[in-house]
């Protein structure tokens, strides 16, 4: 019994009706709190026209988080692979 909810979120001054898992509600919100604040940060710092202009930065900033994330892992995975292959390496001279 996979009830869904239906939400709305406010963003940049306008309201989005949607239906979401409830395991998925308290993300969308905190999400959509995120975006508003990031939006009041760059209308506050930046000379900012248009409200399209905002939530193109915002999402600009967020891919790019991500994306930085992405970058993190790989290179952290990279090193735990060596690691491990090291460590691996090390138990197969020993057991012999």
């Amino acid at each position: 019994m996979n009830e869904k909810l239906k939400i709305k979120l406010s963003i940049a001054d306008r309201v989005y009706p949607l239906t979401v898992d409830p395991s998925q509600e308290e993300a969308m919100r905190s999400a959509s709190k995120k975006i508003d604040n990031m939006i009041k940060q760059f209308e506050e710092n930046y000379a900012v026209r248009d409200k399209q202009d905002v939530l193109a930065m915002c999402a600009l900033q967020f891919a790019s988080q991500l994306e930085q994330k992405n970058v993190d892992n790989a290179i952290d995975g990279t090193e735990s692979i060596a690691r491990l292959t090291k460590m691996n390496e090390l138990l197969d001279q020993y057991l012999k």
